[in-house]
């Protein structure tokens, strides 16, 4: 796996392939968005979806986790899809989760779908996370927040190489702010062109595209723009 450096207020940070941000200077893996349960909340309002996303998250998170051997894990908010997807999440998930919450400094950043994340799945839950030059929250503020660190907007994008397009999630940051892709198993996405993400960044920005095994650095002008969309967002980008 490649694993580009990039480099936010001052902090040297890694992108890694698997979807998640490395702070190596602070033995620290920081992930977003989650969403535990979320096939199961989907069900609950008759949209019928294969019930594995949680195990399939959770075996994706442990496998960074043994990857990298971080001692502080800060997941960014709506690491749960719901106030009640702690009550329906497996026993085999409930045990899997802490067991990775064991032995590691462990904070839930809190989100706007987990404003207060379940108290027993171990670590603590904060409103967000300053450490020395970074600034950890769920939600991007408007205007210059220099060492931001967010979730929230499940970005993607869409480049073109060669003869054909690849798309995917992606991290997107101006030197300034950074947002992480989302992490859950059946979350969506929203393009970082799109006016509500894109008024974010300064003029110039790069995205780091999630790429099989790979993570494909792209400055913003080689990005190929998402078609009009008539009937505004898609709103299930950010649930």
């Amino acid at each position: 796996m490649t694993s580009p450096v990039l480099r936010l207020n001052g902090a040297e940070l890694v992108a890694d392939p698997l979807g998640v941000l490395l702070w190596p200077a602070r033995r620290t893996l920081v992930v977003a968005d989650l969403h535990l349960e979320k096939g199961s909340g989907f069900a609950r309002r008759g949209v019928l979806l294969p019930p594995f996303d949680s195990a399939a998250t959770l075996s994706r998170l442990a496998e960074a986790i043994d990857a990298h051997r971080p001692k502080r894990v800060v997941c960014l908010g709506d690491s749960f899809h719901d106030s009640g997807a702690g009550d329906r999440l497996g026993e085999a998930e409930r045990d899997r989760l802490r067991g990775l919450t064991e032995g590691l400094d462990w904070i839930w950043i809190a989100g706007n779908h987990d404003p207060a994340p379940p108290a027993d799945w171990g670590g603590r839950v904060l409103p967000d996370l300053v450490d020395g030059p970074l600034l950890f929250r769920h939600e991007a503020a408007d205007g210059a927040v220099p060492g931001e660190v967010s979730g929230h907007y499940h970005p993607k994008a869409r480049v073109r190489l060669r003869a054909r397009s690849v798309s995917g999630r992606c991290f997107v940051t101006d030197g300034r702010r950074l947002i992480l892709p989302s992490f859950g198993a059946y979350t969506g996405g929203l393009d970082v062109l799109r006016p509500d993400l894109r008024r974010l960044f300064a003029r110039r920005f790069e995205v780091l595209l999630l790429a099989a095994d790979r993570i494909l650095r792209v400055p913003q002008d080689r990005l190929v723009k998402p078609a009009p969309d008539l009937a505004g967002p898609d709103l299930r980008a950010l649930g």
